[in-house]
């Protein structure tokens, strides 16, 4: 199935329908996907990594929750297939794709809720969405920037997700630290993310997407920035990796609480993604940190509003003190998704 998940698209998989064998699965979705190719013009791939996504979905047989998803991202140009990190946007189908494919039973209700075993860091998160008649509801009135249109809302909580990556939500414990010669803040809130201010890179922070991938300058820097963090972070080698991803932040300007520009890690991304939102949200609430530094907001609401290249983006996020560290409370925001396409793909030589 083909679905779009928040402001990606990707295929959708039943474990049982691939292979078992890792390397003989890996060798399959990449010739579905085109890859490598900077087209992606002999299969399903949209030249871009926002679109060269898999989801993979069986139930969960261990009691943790309903169902187990693994993410895989696939690379365009290159021959490249890891599961080193979370799509919160795909996450956001994997409920209604459950029931699409009799895996689960929604119910009788008027909102059905699947909770989902997120193989790539072991973390859980709740998905609520509409049903009628036991089936998915994709039709609404709910917008989200990057999206042309409306559908219907799925709201993701998330349980005890920091840290799952990197062992903690701050991997050196430090609220900020120097790597490469910029002061950054390392986080992982369900996404490992090296947050740094804008103008400690030498830019603003409101450029374009184009015009930021087209300053090779700051390509190099991030570059030399994320490998480094990359060690830090706990994350070992990340040369052949796309995590970490880098957030460089601004004040906000057009009425959020926080300007965004994330890189996944070498495009620009021309919104941000659903768990680097929460985890760059997360940092805006870590006292001393980079981002709680340019944070702007009014009152104690638990919305954080991040402003990206196309729009905003609204993050739940409740911070706590204990033990004399920041710890987290609540992690949740408000997708959707929509099913494209059902039906049967064609490999090219598999």
């Amino acid at each position: 199935m083909v679905m779009r998940g928040g402001s990606s698209k990707g295929l959708y998989f039943l474990a049982a329908d691939l292979p078992s064998s890792e390397i003989a699965r890996d060798e399959l979705l990449m010739q579905v996907m085109g890859t490598p190719d900077t087209r992606q013009i002999d299969g399903m791939g949209g030249a871009h990594p926002l679109t060269s996504k898999v989801a993979i979905v069986s139930p969960c047989d261990h009691g943790v929750a309903d169902m187990d998803y693994l993410f895989l991202q696939l690379g365009v140009d290159q021959a490249m297939v890891t599961d080193r990190q979370n799509c919160g946007n795909l996450l956001a189908g994997i409920g209604p794709f459950a029931v699409e494919r009799g895996l689960i039973e929604a119910g009788t209700e008027a909102t059905a809720t699947v909770r989902i075993h997120m193989l790539n860091s072991d973390g859980v998160a709740a998905a609520t969405f509409a049903v009628d008649d036991g089936m998915p509801i994709y039709a609404g009135d709910t917008a989200i920037a990057g999206v042309p249109g409306t559908a219907a809302p799925i709201t993701l909580e998330f349980e005890d997700i920091a840290g799952g990556f990197c062992g903690a939500l701050l991997p050196t414990g430090n609220p900020i630290d120097t790597v490469a010669g910029v002061p950054v803040t390392m986080i992982d809130n369900g996404m490992p993310v090296v947050v740094m201010r804008a103008a400690d890179v030498g830019i603003s922070g409101y450029e374009p997407c184009d015009e930021l991938e087209s300053n090779q300058s700051l390509l190099e820097l991030l570059e030399e920035v994320r490998l480094e963090a990359g060690v830090l972070m706990n994350l070992g080698d990340v040369s052949e990796t796309t995590v970490p991803k880098l957030t460089m932040v601004a004040p906000p300007v057009a009425g959020g609480h926080l300007s965004t520009r994330t890189f996944i890690p070498h495009r620009c991304h021309q919104a941000i993604g659903v768990l680097g939102a929460v985890s760059v949200a997360t940092a805006a609430l870590v006292p001393g940190s980079i981002a709680s530094e340019l944070l702007e907001r009014d009152g104690d609401s638990d919305v954080i509003t991040l402003e990206h290249p196309t729009g905003t983006f609204d993050a739940v996020v409740t911070m706590a003190e204990a033990d004399g560290s920041s710890q987290v409370g609540r992690s949740g925001i408000v997708r959707t998704a929509r099913k494209l396409m059902d039906g049967l793909v064609f490999p090219r030589s598999y």
